[in-house]
């Protein structure tokens, strides 16, 4: 089977089960946001000690299992699809609370590049928030399972949290933001 397909050649895609879309689409536009921010916590996983490879490898699980949600589309109930974790939220709040009790309290803004992988971490918070506003858009115009815009909320805070918490374990000082008067 060959790669290309040349079906999208005039700027339509297929969704998952019967249909075509404009690659525009809100849709489209949703679960390919997904497919970037999936990419980046590839990237992070990369850096990130091997203690934290199991929950990573998990949320770019999730991403996918929502992403394939995302693009069926309203066939779902004729397209076999992997369910989504109810679980996943809340294991994502155990880790940000796990994570917090080694940072210390957020005594002002903190500014992106502490250290090499805490600003892969925040550039992947920036484009799960993205990712977030693209599903919420699509939710307006057509409803999706709320869990799905709960998670993503969640996973941005998770990230958030991450990124403190590496720049911590590596003993790197944070950058506060200080504006000027």
């Amino acid at each position: 089977m060959k790669l290309y397909t040349r079906g999208g050649d005039a700027g339509e895609t297929s969704l998952l089960g019967p249909g075509r879309v404009s690659k525009a689409d809100l849709r489209v536009e949703a679960y390919g946001s997904l497919d970037e921010l999936n990419a980046y916590i590839g990237l992070i996983a990369l850096e990130a000690p091997e203690s934290h490879q199991p929950l990573l490898r998990k949320v770019q699980e999730w991403l996918f299992t929502l992403g394939s949600h995302l693009a069926a589309g309203r066939t779902e109930k004729s397209v076999p699809l992997p369910a989504f974790p109810e679980d996943s939220i809340t294991m994502l709040e155990r880790s940000i609370d796990e994570m917090m009790e080694f940072v210390p309290p957020m005594r002002y803004f903190i500014l992106p590049g502490s250290c090499l992988s805490e600003a892969h971490v925040q550039i992947t918070r920036t484009v799960c928030r993205r990712a977030e506003r693209r599903v919420v858009a699509l939710h307006e115009a057509e409803p999706v399972p709320a869990i799905f815009l709960a998670f993503l909320n969640r996973l941005s805070d998770w990230l958030f949290a991450y990124g403190r918490y590496l720049t911590h374990q590596l003993g790197v000082a944070e950058i506060p933001w200080r504006p000027e008067k």
